[in-house]
């Protein structure tokens, strides 16, 4: 079973995330780009879904900083985001994220989106 941390303030988006991944995946949930960053460094999930537009430190700098540490930057970064203007897709692999969904989530694209990364990119994840 693969750890999935959502870093996510909108506790609506996190229960769909546990709804559509849940039951094959153990999620961990942080609240704040603060949180999320201890929950990485200290759990080392094997995937993240980031929120862009989170409070104090934004998912563009949690983004920035996951991907500085070499400990950390072979997880698979998917931003999950409403940020979803022409560019945005762009910005969000900019600054390190490896995919990018905007919001309302399609489920189905959620769930492939999060096989792939967790079949193909398991040699960069950090083990457990």
């Amino acid at each position: 079973m693969s750890t999935i941390l959502a870093i996510e303030d909108a506790q609506d988006n996190f229960d769909l995330f546990e709804d559509a991944l849940g039951e094959t995946h153990e999620l961990m949930h942080a609240e704040t780009g603060q949180d999320g960053l201890i929950q990485a460094r200290s759990r080392r999930p094997d995937l993240i879904l980031l929120d862009m537009g989170l409070p104090k430190i934004s998912g563009w700098e949690v983004a920035r900083r996951l991907k500085a540490d070499p400990a950390l930057r072979g997880i698979p970064l998917i931003a999950v985001t409403a940020h979803a203007m022409r560019g945005d897709r762009e910005k969000c692999l900019a600054v390190g994220c490896d995919d990018y969904m905007p919001t309302p989530v399609n489920v189905k694209e959620l769930v492939e989106s999060v096989e792939h990364y967790l079949e193909h990119c398991e040699t960069l994840a950090p083990s457990q």
